[in-house]
């Protein structure tokens, strides 16, 4: 079925069948041309949808009257938008297997596998059925791809690791590379054996140029679920809960557990061995260097309770007029320090002399 079927049907469902033929393209309020479908969820877009040159508009139940606007009334508008604006995603890249990749024969593909060029798949090697493999992929010895994962170009899955279902991993990841490890032995940095594995669990996405690290032993390991953006550090042994969100730079140091349905965003770092717990919200650029209670919202280096952290840093933006105003009762308290030592002497001048009148005066 092409997209315009499936166009049509998802909006005859939505009960805009009448603009099907219409509806080319999506786009946003502002840069919508007069053949694409955007969406406003906010009354204060009136204005912005007034303006837009959209075929159609999806709205709110409660959303105010514009007129001359093709606004179509649903209950969810930005879930509707998306549900459509999938249709429009391009065809995958990776189609059958290139001549050119080598898939080792002890290697297992399931069915409707596909295989980029210059892919190379290692011996023991399982990759479930309706995966994709782009080009450049390599896949070490003994890993384990789930059904319907999409691995992008250029991912590296070394050694033993394992992935689940329908996990998503984009161009430049590394996976399974060894944990930064190593011991002082009075002469130099001696490197510490990385005989563990990676394991991520089904319906994970992991971003461009992230890395995971396998564990010195036993198992690094991401849950269920998780969203993991472009260039994050998983260190080795760390443990991840279903459903956490890792945003852009931030990283987790070895051996810490992170819990379920925890937020980390861009630029944060964990340290070793620190627990943070389900539902925790970790602000940008924190530091967090002791445990983290579940339910938290912290923020600052090193990372504190959001509202202290909030407080501290309004205090901290009215230090320049605070220290003015230290400045200017330092310049009074010296102008009165002066004006008691000149009293203070004349007042000795004056009992020397034995003018006690004028030293009451």
């Amino acid at each position: 079925m092409t997209v315009s079927n499936h166009l049509r049907e998802a909006l005859e469902a939505l009960g805009a069948a009448a603009c099907a033929d219409r509806i080319r393209g999506v786009s946003t309020l502002e840069q919508a041309g007069p053949y694409d479908l955007c969406f406003a969820e906010e009354a204060a877009q009136s204005a912005a949808v007034a303006r837009s040159q959209a075929a159609l508009i999806l709205v709110g139940e409660s959303f105010p009257a514009v007129a001359d606007k093709p606004l179509l009334r649903v209950a969810d508008p930005r879930a509707c938008f998306f549900e459509v604006a999938a249709l429009f995603l391009p065809a995958p890249e990776t189609e059958g297997r290139h001549p050119s990749a080598a898939i080792h024969p002890d290697a297992e593909l399931g069915a409707g596998v596909a295989v980029g060029a210059c892919a190379v798949i290692a011996a023991g090697a399982v990759v479930g059925s309706g995966s994709r493999i782009g080009a450049g992929v390599y896949l070490g010895p003994g890993v384990r791809i789930g059904g319907d994962c999409l691995i992008g170009a250029n991912v590296s899955i070394l050694r033993d690791c394992a992935l689940g279902d329908r996990c998503i991993v984009h161009p430049g990841a590394v996976i399974g590379g060894d944990g930064f490890g190593f011991r002082w032995d009075g002469a130099g940095h001696r490197k510490v054996p990385q005989l563990g594995r990676v394991v991520i669990e089904d319906d994970v996405e992991i971003g461009c140029n992230s890395c995971i690290d396998r564990a010195t032993l036993g198992v690094t390991r991401i849950g269920r679920g998780c969203k993991i953006d472009n260039l994050v550090q998983v260190a080795h042994n760390v443990s991840v809960g279903c459903h956490t969100i890792l945003v852009s730079q931030s990283g987790i140091a070895g051996s810490s557990t992170v819990g379920d349905g925890v937020v980390v965003a861009g630029q944060v770092a964990i340290s070793d061995h620190v627990r943070v717990g389900d539902g925790a919200r970790i602000g940008g650029q924190s530091g967090v260097v002791k445990d983290v209670p579940p339910g938290a919202a912290v923020f600052g280096t090193p990372a504190r309770a959001l509202k202290q952290a909030l407080r501290e840093h309004a205090a901290l933006a009215r230090l320049p007029d605070l220290l003015k105003q230290i400045q200017r009762q330092q310049e009074r308290l010296e102008w009165l320090e002066a004006r008691l030592a000149r009293f203070e002497s004349e007042l000795e001048k004056d009992l020397e002399k034995g003018d006690f009148e004028a030293a009451a005066s």
